[in-house]
C-alpha cells in the first residue's frame, strides 16, 4: 500500500497560496469497522467499562470554543488490537507491531450461518478452504476477518456476551464464536497471514478456557483485532485494510481505529 502524500504548493511568501493536494491512496468507498468508545462500549466481564471524564467545555474569557476532557480505558475492550505479547511472552508489544502487518490486503470470511445454529461455534481449517474454493487462495501477508453475525448484537451485553454478568465469575458464563485453533495454526502456517480479526469479544469462542488460538497466533506475531463493527459491508475480497491502534509503549492492546477501502 503506498503511504501518503503530502505536496504543499507555497508561493515564496504568499501563505495564503498553500494548499494540501489528496494523498496517493487506493480509491475506494470508506467502511468504518470500528465501534465508537461510550459507556456502552462492552469489555471483557473482568474489566471496567469506558469512562469519559468531562473537562472544561464552553466559551472562554476571550470569545472561542475550547474542550477537553480525560478518559479511562482498559487495553482490551471495544474495538481493540491485542499484539502478540498479549499471549506470548517474547512478542511485539503494540508500539512494534510492524505497519506491514496493520495495515494490507484482506479478506472476509462469512461464518454466519454456522454461528447463528450455534453460538459456540468454532470456525475451523475445513471452512476455509470452502471459502477458499469459491474465492481463490488467502493471500499470503494478508489480514483475514471473520464475520460470525455477533457484530449486529452490538451493544447488548447479554446477547453479544451471552451473558450481562460482571466480574472474574462472569467469564464462565461467555458464549460466543471464535476461531479453532487447528484453523489458527493452517492460517499461520500455511498461508502466512498478516493479521486476523472477528465481530465478536474474542479470536477464541466464549467457551475457550486455554486461548489456544490466541497463543497460536501471538507466537507468531499475528494481531489480533476483536469486536469489530460492520462487517457486512464488505465483500469476500479485493479490498484493502488500514488498522491504526494507539501507539502504547510496552502495551499488550490498546484501541483501534480500522478501516476498509472498498474499491467501487
Amino acid at each position: 500500500m503506498r503511504g501518503w502524500r503530502i505536496a504543499l504548493l507555497c508561493a515564496a511568501g504568499a501563505l495564503a497560496a498553500c494548499r494540501l493536494e489528496r494523498p496517493a491512496f487506493p480509491d475506494g468507498r470508506l467502511v468504518d469497522l470500528t465501534h465508537a468508545f461510550d459507556a456502552d462500549t462492552i469489555y471483557w466481564p473482568s474489566e471496567q467499562g469506558f469512562e469519559l471524564e468531562r473537562g472544561v467545555e464552553g466559551v472562554t474569557p476571550q470569545g472561542w470554543w475550547y474542550a477537553a476532557h480525560r478518559f479511562r480505558t482498559a487495553e482490551h475492550g471495544g474495538t481493540h488490537i491485542d499484539a502478540p505479547i498479549h499471549f506470548a511472552q517474547a512478542g511485539a508489544s503494540v508500539d512494534q507491531v510492524p505497519l506491514e502487518r496493520l495495515m494490507a490486503a484482506a479478506v472476509l470470511v462469512d461464518a454466519r450461518d454456522a454461528c447463528a445454529r450455534d453460538r459456540d461455534h468454532q470456525i475451523g481449517p475445513e471452512e476455509l478452504l470452502a471459502w477458499e474454493r469459491g474465492h481463490g487462495p488467502i493471500p499470503s501477508g494478508a489480514i483475514v476477518l471473520l464475520q460470525t453475525g455477533f457484530g449486529r448484537l452490538w451493544p447488548d451485553r447479554a446477547a453479544y456476551l451471552g451473558t450481562d454478568e460482571r466480574g472474574a465469575a462472569a467469564v464462565a458464563h461467555l458464549h460466543f464464536p471464535g476461531l479453532h485453533a487447528d484453523a489458527a495454526r493452517w492460517l499461520v502456517g500455511e498461508r502466512r497471514i498478516a493479521a486476523v480479526g472477528i465481530d465478536t469479544a474474542s479470536i477464541d469462542p466464549g467457551v475457550s478456557q486455554g486461548f489456544e488460538s490466541h497463543r497460536v497466533l501471538s507466537a507468531a506475531g499475528v494481531p489480533i483485532f476483536e469486536n469489530l463493527a460492520n462487517l457486512e459491508a464488505l465483500p469476500a475480497r479485493g479490498f484493502e485494510l488500514v488498522a491504526l491502534p494507539m501507539k502504547i509503549r510496552g502495551g499488550s492492546g490498546g484501541p483501534l481505529r480500522i478501516a476498509a477501502i472498498v474499491p467501487d
